[in-house]
């Protein structure tokens, strides 16, 4: 999904997107009872996308404050939210498009996904964490290390 389409995804839940500049650029995004804010100084669409994605996860999966990253539960909280933020905008079933439109490493399906390498990287790896080596979906193989997508054929 691309940052507008995300922002549409937002706008329909009753989240409101805006963009500001931070302090500090360390934060690239945060969500407070609805609001999504964006820094601003983020370069890309494409990087603005991913941080989007993430916040909006945390409308759907989190509550309370969790700046805390040491307590245990907050980063629990923070894992669901980056999750839900990947399957938002990566998914499976991205992946298994991204290679059915031919793409062959992770710049092209970065690409393709409107992510950056790094965000389409670190999904993957949510997901090893999550499935194990490898996943069936629908009529597909994802194998997640070494990473690559096969296609069922029915031997007749």
């Amino acid at each position: 999904m691309t940052y507008e389409e995300l922002q549409d995804v937002a706008c329909k839940d009753g989240i409101d997107v805006i963009e500001r500049r931070f302090k500090s650029n360390n934060i690239k995004g945060l969500y407070c009872n609805g609001v999504v804010a964006v820094n601003k100084d983020i370069e890309t669409q494409k990087e603005k996308s991913c941080v989007l994605a993430e916040e909006i996860g945390h409308d759907r999966t989190s509550s309370g404050d969790i700046l805390d990253q040491t307590d245990i539960m907050n980063r629990k909280q923070e894992y669901r939210a980056r999750f839900y933020g990947y399957n938002l905008k990566i998914g499976l079933t991205g992946l298994i498009r991204a290679y059915e439109a031919g793409c062959r490493n992770l710049y092209e399906m970065a690409e393709f996904l409107d992510a950056t390498e790094e965000y389409l990287r670190e999904a993957i790896q949510c997901y090893r964490s999550k499935y194990g080596i490898c996943v069936a979906v629908d009529n597909y193989i994802i194998y997640f290390e070494p990473f690559a997508v096969m296609k069922f054929v029915a031997a007749e």
